[in-house]
């Protein structure tokens, strides 16, 4: 087994992977810029290293520099999370290029997989059901409309090399398909370097529904269920469940059999997840995410594996333990990513210091996060706080430990999007399974009034407790204040500032 690792990223996958590699009994490397330097996965890796100021592009997209510190550390592997890197083929080869195991795929499978057009190409030849429309480039405006009238609008418009929800637009007549044709091009050539779009048909009420998949280095892959993720906002998922509400014996094995068949056509290895929409009883490819997901825990815990560490024994070499027939799904799991966003103000993000935190616990309630009491959600990265995860025997009992232990999270310093969870769970249509990525917009009512309803009994419940538990309970607060000086203490003691300072230094001159 490797005995070193760099993680790649920050926050809380950064602690997930490390709590993967102690129970490995590797070491590992955390890597952070100058403004994660108290971050808590800096105080929890065995060695860390600053890469460079708070810009993303100067120091977790700085994949010279990481790579320099991988070999400068002796670290035999990298793992990158998601985001960031992740899906960077540039990355994946330098890896390769220096002698450094990449814990994902190869990079040809995520070569393939980043064009959306060469993908829906291969998926298409490997029998996997694809939305109707045209995998060419757009070249012809006139062309285009001619696609558009044969498949019936609306229709949507994709960046070939977009992700993350941007370089996507609809359009339901002939006027607006020019226009958004234009607008599209334009914008995925400022967001992604690549001006190339390509036209599907537009379902106006599918679901989202992904499969997970594991893949060793001998042809072995089996996939581990499926994943509910419609609950979105602006195409960036909200709230995921496992399984989804829909699913049946047969439709996991027509979908899990299609997410199989996809891997297989690139040769993949390691996690990653099929992404289809459903409507209507018909389900349709929609991209393949060649890295760990944001939502994996779901999974993780209805089937019992292990998906970081079955990354890592993949990456070293190992053959998966497990066939089809062992997967076993049990129960149900939810996942709410709590983030410091204002849900009564558009979702518009809330960056500062976290002064009071407590978390839940309870049956059936795991929380994957990277902060404590005074930690700081910087305003250069994603919003996250934390990933907050219920599990029930069925369904209704994971919506119930759901409700409950979203009333029991207290975060004290910043506004969070946890009125806009409770307002979900509450909804009739939720509750019995009734939703599709429109889900948001359809019930925006409905939220509106019931998140400014808990939004105010946040406010409440922050006067109370902050005066009541956290202000006159001097022993809760010097346990507090220990915490975090302990913390601060470590991350001071496992940093090496000289040899990042050197390497920063050359990077200057």
């Amino acid at each position: 087994m490797f005995k070193k690792i760099l993680i790649a990223n920050r926050g809380e996958i950064a602690v997930r992977i490390i709590r993967a590699c102690q129970e490995l009994d590797i070491k590992t490397v955390a890597i952070y810029s100058e403004a994660d330097e108290n971050a808590l996965y800096t105080s929890i890796a065995d060695e860390c290293y600053c890469i460079g100021p708070p810009q993303a592009s100067k120091s977790y997209l700085n994949l010279d520099m990481i790579v320099h510190v991988a070999k400068k550390t002796g670290a035999e592997a990298i793992h990158p999370g998601y985001g960031f890197l992740s899906e960077n083929l540039e990355f994946a080869k330098a890896c390769e290029n220096n002698g450094i195991v990449f814990i994902g795929p190869p990079s040809e499978a995520i070569d393939t997989m980043g064009s959306k057009i060469n993908a829906k190409k291969i998926m298409k030849n490997a029998n996997v059901p694809v939305l109707p429309g045209r995998e060419e480039p757009i070249e012809d405006p006139e062309e285009v409309v001619e696609i558009a009238e044969e498949i019936g609008y609306p229709v949507i418009i994709k960046a070939s090399a977009g992700g993350g929800g941007m370089g996507m637009a609809v359009a339901y007549n002939k006027q607006e398909l020019k226009e958004v044709v234009e607008s599209t091009k334009s914008i995925a050539q400022s967001a992604f370097g690549d001006s190339t779009v390509f036209i599907e048909k537009y379902l106006e009420n599918p679901r989202h529904i992904e499969i997970q998949v594991l893949g060793d280095k001998y042809g072995n892959i089996v996939h581990l269920g499926d994943r509910e993720c419609s609950i979105q906002r602006r195409h960036q998922k909200l709230i995921e469940e496992a399984p989804s509400p829909i699913m049946t014996e047969e439709l996991r094995k027509k979908m899990g059999n299609a997410a199989i068949s996809a891997a297989k056509a690139i040769n993949y290895y390691s996690a990653g997840t099929v992404e289809f929409l459903y409507d209507n009883g018909e389900f349709y490819f929609l991209e393949m995410n060649t890295r760990v997901q944001v939502e994996h825990p779901i999974t993780e815990i209805i089937t019992g594996v292990d998906i970081v560490k079955e990354q890592i024994k993949i990456a070293y070499g190992e053959k998966l333990p497990f066939k089809q027939e062992d997967i076993v799904i049990r129960g149900h799991a939810m996942e709410c990513r709590i983030n410091a966003e204002d849900p009564v103000n558009d979702f518009v993000p809330t960056p500062g210091v976290i002064k009071h935190y407590r978390s839940p616990g309870g049956p059936g309630i795991r929380i994957d996060s990277g902060i404590y009491a005074g930690a700081e959600i910087p305003p250069y990265y994603d919003s996250l706080i934390s990933k907050f995860i219920s599990y029930g025997n069925d369904r209704d009992e994971a919506i119930a430990r759901m409700k409950r232990a979203l009333s029991e999270y207290i975060i004290i310093g910043l506004t969070t999007n946890i009125p806009f969870h409770r307002a979900v769970m509450d909804e009739l249509d939720f509750k019995n399974g009734n939703i599709s990525t429109h889900y948001i917009e359809e019930h925006s009512e409905y939220l509106k009034e019931n998140i400014m309803k808990y939004a105010i009994e946040a406010n409440d419940e922050e006067k109370l407790y902050a005066d009541k538990i956290f202000g006159k309970n001097k022993q809760v607060v010097a346990i507090a204040g220990g915490l975090n000086a302990y913390i601060s203490s470590v991350v001071a003691s496992n940093k090496n500032i000289d040899k990042c300072d050197e390497k920063y230094s050359e990077e200057q001159n």
